[in-house]
C-alpha cells in the first residue's frame, strides 16, 4: 500500500505541473495535441477533441505537448495562429511558467489546509541541520577526547553522517558503548573515541529508557522554524510564509551544495523519492501530505532554474528575446538544449548512482 501511494505521490505532482501547462495553453486559445502522464510508449490514451489525453510507459515525469512548439515543427496555414510559438510573448512566458507555479500553489494549499486545522509545519533550518559541532560542553566525554567548536562529524563508526539529526540518533542509542568518530576539521580528518553517557530519559508515554550523550550543541533557533496558525482566518497567510520559507531551503540547499558545504552524495532522484514517499505514507496522512508539499515546492523551484529543457530554460530565452526584440536563433537554442539534456543526464546518472549506492547499503548494513 504504502508502495502504491509513493505512485500517487509522484502522479499527482507531475498532473499537477503538467496541469498548468495545459490550462494556460487553453486560456492563451494554443492548440494542445497531447496530455501524457509518463514519457515512451503509449500505455494507455483516449482522445477528447483536439487533444490526445495518455498514461504512458516510463512514469518519470509527464509532458503537454502543444501546436508548433518544438524546434522544426511545422505549422499549417490554417491553424498558425493556435501554434505556440504565435502567441504574444507574455502568453507564452505565462503557459510554460504556469507549470511550477502549479506546483508551488499545490504547496501552499496542503500548507494553508493542514494548518487550518491546527497541525504544524516544520521548515527546516540547513545550517543548523548541517553535523557541525556549535558547542562543547566541559566535562563531557566530546570534550574530554578532543572535540572542539567548528568539528564537522563525517562519520561514526562505518556510518556516513549527513545531518546533526543522525549523530543524535547515532549516540542516543549507544550509552556506554565506545563509539569512533571521525571529524573534519579545516583540511585534516581526525577520529575520536568517544563514550557516550548513559543519561535517563521518560518519553511521551511515560517510560524510562536510557539514552547516549557526549556533550555537543547546536546553538540558534533550532533544527525546524516550526510554522503554526492561531486559525483558519490567518491559515492563508501562514500558509504563504511556509511555502516562502520551504522555497529559500531549496536555494540554500543548491548553493551550500556547489559550495561544498553539502556533499553530493546527498542528492536523491526517483528511488529515494519513492523510497521517502513510501516512508511517510507508513507514518499517516499528516506526514505524507507534509512530504508532498515539500516534493512539489522543490518540482516548482527547480524547474524555474535558468537551464535549457527545463521551463526556466525556457523563460531565459523568452527574456533574451524581449531585450534583443527578435527571437534567439533556432540553432542557438537546440545547442543549448543539446547541452542542458547532457547536464541533465548526468545529474540523472549521479542521482541514480547515490540512489543505488543508498540502496544497496540498506540491504548490507544490518
Amino acid at each position: 500500500m504504502s508502495f502504491l501511494l509513493a505512485i500517487v505521490l509522484f502522479g499527482v505532482l507531475i498532473f499537477v505541473h503538467e496541469l498548468g501547462h495545459f490550462v494556460f495553453a487553453k486560456i492563451s486559445g494554443v492548440k494542445v495535441l497531447k496530455f501524457s502522464l509518463g514519457f515512451g510508449p503509449r500505455v494507455i490514451g483516449r482522445k477528447i477533441g483536439e487533444t490526445e489525453y495518455l498514461i504512458s510507459l516510463l512514469p518519470l515525469g509527464g509532458y503537454v505537448k502543444m501546436y508548433g512548439e518544438d524546434v522544426g515543427d511545422e505549422v499549417s496555414t490554417e491553424d498558425a495562429g493556435r501554434s505556440f510559438k504565435a502567441q504574444q510573448l507574455v502568453k507564452k512566458a505565462m503557459i510554460v511558467l504556469a507549470g511550477p507555479l502549479f506546483n508551488i500553489l499545490l504547496t501552499f494549499v496542503l500548507y494553508t489546509s493542514l494548518l487550518a486545522v491546527g497541525i504544524e509545519v516544520p521548515v527546516p533550518d540547513l545550517k543548523n541541520l548541517m553535523p557541525v559541532v556549535d558547542e562543547v560542553e566541559p566535562g563531557y566525554p566530546a570534550a574530554l577526547a578532543g572535540l572542539q567548536k567548528g568539528d564537522k562529524i563525517i562519520r561514526i563508526g562505518n556510518a556516513e553522517i549527513n545531518t546533526w539529526i543522525d549523530i543524535v540518533n547515532m549516540v542516543g542509542l549507544n550509552p556506554g558503548k565506545p563509539l569512533e568518530l571521525t571529524v573534519q576539521r579545516g583540511q585534516e580528518q581526525l577520529k575520536y573515541t568517544v563514550t557516550p553517557l548513559a543519561v535517563s530519559q521518560t518519553t511521551k508515554s511515560g517510560k524510562t529508557i536510557s539514552v547516549g550523550r557526549i556533550g555537543i550543541k547546536k546553538t540558534g533557533h533550532g533544527l525546524y522554524t516550526i510554522v503554526e496558525s492561531r486559525s483558519p482566518i490567518d491559515a492563508p497567510a501562514k500558509g504563504v510564509y511556509a511555502t516562502y520559507k520551504m522555497g529559500t531551503v531549496i536555494f540554500d540547499s543548491l548553493w551550500m551544495t556547489l559550495s561544498g558545504e553539502i556533499s553530493f552524495k546527498n542528492l536523491g532522484g526517483p528511488i529515494s523519492i519513492f523510497s521517502e514517499s513510501s516512508k511517510a505514507a507508513s507514518a499517516g496522512a499528516i506526514t505524507y501530505f507534509l512530504f508532498m508539499a515539500l516534493v512539489s515546492v522543490n518540482l516548482g523551484v527547480l524547474n524555474l532554474l535558468p537551464i535549457p529543457v527545463l521551463d526556466g530554460g525556457h523563460l531565459l530565452f523568452m527574456a533574451i528575446e524581449a531585450v534583443r526584440g527578435r527571437p534567439v536563433s533556432e540553432t542557438a537554442i537546440a545547442v543549448s538544449q543539446r547541452i542542458g539534456i547532457a547536464l541533465l543526464l548526468a545529474l540523472m546518472a549521479l542521482v541514480m548512482y547515490n540512489d543505488m549506492f543508498r540502496l544497496l547499503a540498506n540491504k548490507v548494513v544490518p
